[in-house]
């Protein structure tokens, strides 16, 4: 009886030793991609940035968009304040869009159209909409919360030379976005150098890869990134130019009034 009561006692500390192991290693993933996206999302306190769009189809035909895009955070790691302003084509010209980002619930989306004097706000369910007709969606702008899904380091690789986690999410609650995301988290900068998205059958659906990593004011940015569309075999490249951390955006400049009367001094 004695025996049996210690090697039931054992069992129990071993499944215990599990269920410890298998938590850790989620709240290390869960750390890891938390970290992830302070470093993708939140560099500096504020940025400036001139951004080119190019968005290339299967036969090769491109569309070009070009616009300048600001960012303030208002607390590390959560809300956040997007502002963008479209100068080419002709078609976008003087569009403007803005995102106010909540950690703790929907973001609220503005978009200004020019042609018709319009502010039009973008309802939280359009968040995995197309963003101007790219292979980036809303979200994918401003970024997903890394609390609203569950990570699990699955392996540890190599990318493009560099050591990377390879980290698989799931969203926590149902989401038309993705059902399995696999992220390749580089371990020094901790920026994802590769991003694949499954839909819930297990099919791929979609891939960012950072094509080009730079430092910048001792900032390690991704400077040029693409989001490939397997379906519809396009892809969408985001080149960012004359990038500025910690220029001192005003609060202010995030309302609906620059929206029609766009910040010059950032955005010439």
């Amino acid at each position: 009886m004695n025996r049996m009561m210690k090697l039931t006692t054992a069992l129990v500390i071993a499944f215990m030793a599990v269920i410890a192991a298998s938590v850790s290693a989620q709240e290390d993933a869960e750390q890891i991609m938390k970290k992830s996206h302070l470093a993708y999302y939140y560099a500096g306190d504020d940025g400036v940035a001139e951004v080119d769009m190019r968005i290339v189809d299967k036969k090769g035909k491109e569309r070009i968009r070009s616009f300048a895009m600001l960012r303030l955070d208002l607390e590390e790691g959560g809300n956040q304040k997007y502002y963008t302003y479209f100068k080419k084509p002709s078609d976008v010209a003087r569009m403007t869009f803005m995102v106010h980002k909540n950690s703790g619930g929907n973001d609220l989306r503005w978009i200004y159209v020019p042609a018709v004097d319009l502010v039009k706000p973008i309802s939280a369910d359009d968040k995995n909409s197309s963003f101007v007709g790219s292979d980036f969606s809303y979200e994918d702008v401003s970024g997903r919360h890394w609390s609203e899904d569950t990570h699990a380091v699955v392996a540890d690789s190599t990318w493009d030379g560099a050591a990377v986690y390879v980290i698989e999410s799931r969203p926590k609650a149902p989401y038309g976005g993705f059902a399995l995301k696999r992220s390749y988290v580089n371990k020094q900068t901790l920026l994802p150098h590769r991003e694949l998205y499954f839909n819930d059958k297990g099919d791929l659906i979609k891939v960012m890869t950072a094509e080009e990593i730079k430092d910048v004011d001792g900032i390690m940015t991704i400077v040029h990134r693409t989001m490939e569309d397997v379906k519809k075999e396009r892809v969408t490249h985001v080149i960012f130019s004359n990038i500025r951390y910690n220029v001192g955006i005003e609060d202010n400049l995030f309302t609906e009034r620059f929206l029609k009367n766009p910040p010059m001094q950032y955005v010439r």
